[in-house]
């Protein structure tokens, strides 16, 4: 008997209706099925740690599953109910025969690093922590205030690097170099590869570049005068960065765990997603 769990976007036509058919027809083969989403009427709680963990909706919705798994280290299934799906390993009329594959030992998993996320705050004299999160695509700090610039001064290693001033900063992984960081002009990297990306967005300075830093190289940022930055992870405002609060990353110290069956060819599916056609 398996333990799964179920993740639905709860806006998007079809997902929590697959996920209730799909946990019926589990528990039919008497399996567990329960529904990890505060959302979705949580009936059928799993009575032992989960086995595995599904994600009906686009990446989203996968970014937050494997938020709510992966300190347990549970595998997700990504179901595609979205637009592009660069994690999802099958489409909806696969999920059935994907969960008998998983039952039957016949799957892969794909390990994706994450990153380690902080937030401390000078508190009397010593540092207090105010925020502690993991992030599989990215963290990103965003300017609070319209028509103003954001600075910050960026440290690698505790040794400061240097002051940015633009309208946003982002430190993504490689799974992540393909979301807001692309669409900064930011590297493609390959999810195989160990790394954290820095790229400045709309920079208002002649160094306009982005950085890639070693996965285990500690990088610190803090708000440069009055103005603080919201913190964004992975697509949700998490906080704000206040002046005389310090922002860390580094690699994360659990990855994501993604079921996939076979190989995924990321270059395959980096020319599909983008209709790249061979010369």
């Amino acid at each position: 008997m398996a333990a799964i769990g179920f993740v639905a976007h709860t806006q998007r036509e079809g997902a929590v209706s697959l996920a209730k058919e799909t946990a019926e027809w589990l528990r039919e083969r008497g399996h567990t099925a329960t529904f990890l989403d505060a959302e979705m009427e949580r009936d059928g709680e799993a009575t032992r740690p989960l086995d595995l963990a599904v994600s009906l909706g686009g990446d989203g919705t996968m970014l937050r599953t494997v938020d709510l798994v992966s300190p347990d280290e549970v595998p997700v299934l990504g179901v595609n109910l979205g637009h592009l799906g660069y994690l999802a390993a099958v489409e909806p009329d696969d999920l059935r025969r994907a969960l008998s594959r998983f039952l039957e030992g016949d799957y892969h998993i794909e390990c994706r690093m994450t990153l380690d996320v902080s937030v401390t705050d000078l508190c009397d004299g010593g540092v207090g922590t105010v925020l502690h999160r993991s992030a599989l695509n990215d963290v990103v700090l965003q300017k609070t205030s319209p028509g103003h610039t954001m600075r910050t001064e960026v440290s690698v290693n505790g040794v400061p690097f240097l002051k940015f001033v633009s309208d946003s900063l982002i430190l993504a992984t490689p799974t992540g170099s393909t979301a807001y960081n692309l669409s900064a002009r930011g590297p493609i990297v390959s999810p195989l590869a160990q790394v954290q990306i820095l790229t400045p967005v709309a920079p208002h300075m002649l160094f306009d570049r982005s950085l890639v830093l070693d996965a285990d190289e500690a990088v610190s940022i803090v708000p440069v005068g009055d103005q603080g930055a919201f913190v964004v992870i992975d697509g949700w405002l998490t906080t704000t960065l206040r002046p005389g609060q310090t922002i860390h990353s580094r690699r994360g110290s659990n990855d994501a765990r993604l079921v996939t069956f076979g190989e995924r060819d990321f270059h395959r599916i980096l020319k599909s997603k983008f209709g790249l056609a061979d010369r």
